[in-house]
């Protein structure tokens, strides 16, 4: 039987959804974030903390997958670590982070919540929170419907794919349920309606 192993990170290179997501995450994190340090939930081999150390930003990460930890920590050695976000969120080593990204990362997981507890555990008060994930809305739905393209939508042969299947409205509910303003979104990538991802950004709330 075929053992999952993870992703199984081979370069540095970045993902293909990185290309329309990162100009929207850096002009957020411009705007609204602060020069603290940022920590990157399921930052995969690095691709996106190298692209925002190159604007300035001091980027940290853990994931799950050691292969992608091994990669990222060539580059900035100590910086990148072995997480599986299921553990106890207030195991986690470090904290004080300005801001905490994830990139198309809670579509993977089957407790979503317990991101959140990681995220609010790490954050200082009024922290930025910034998530992307696949874009889910009436009029994408129904064009999948219309050309039965849901099959190929949810990828069931592919290994550790998409799990989760959010709407704006959906995902914003847990933000704040978990404890999360939710302050803006945008989609990105292909035509309005039809975007490929979302980005969604919030703060903390005061305990």
């Amino acid at each position: 039987m075929k053992k999952a192993v993870g992703f199984q990170y081979r370069n540095p290179d970045p993902g293909g959804a990185q290309g329309y997501i990162f100009p929207i995450l850096r002009q957020i994190l411009q705007e609204r974030g602060n020069r603290g340090k940022i920590l990157d939930i399921g930052c995969g081999n690095g691709s996106v903390a190298r692209q925002l150390e190159r604007e300035g930003f001091e980027v940290w990460g853990c994931e799950w997958d050691p292969a992608g930890v091994r990669i990222a920590n060539q580059g900035f050695p100590g910086r990148f670590m072995v997480w599986n976000v299921n553990d106890p969120a207030d195991q986690f080593p470090w904290g004080g982070f300005g801001s905490v990204i994830s990139c198309e990362v809670i579509e993977h997981l089957f407790l979503p919540r317990n991101f959140f507890r990681l995220a609010r555990r790490v954050l200082v008060p009024d922290g930025l929170l910034i998530l992307t994930t696949p874009y889910h809305g009436y009029l994408k739905n129904l064009v999948l419907s219309i050309l039965n393209k849901w099959d190929w939508h949810h990828h069931v042969a592919h290994d550790g794919g998409h799990i989760k299947f959010f709407s704006v409205r959906t995902l914003q509910k847990m933000m704040q349920e978990e404890g999360f303003t939710m302050d803006g979104w945008q989609g990105a990538g292909r035509f309005p309606g039809l975007w490929k991802s979302m980005i969604l950004w919030g703060k903390k709330k005061a305990n």
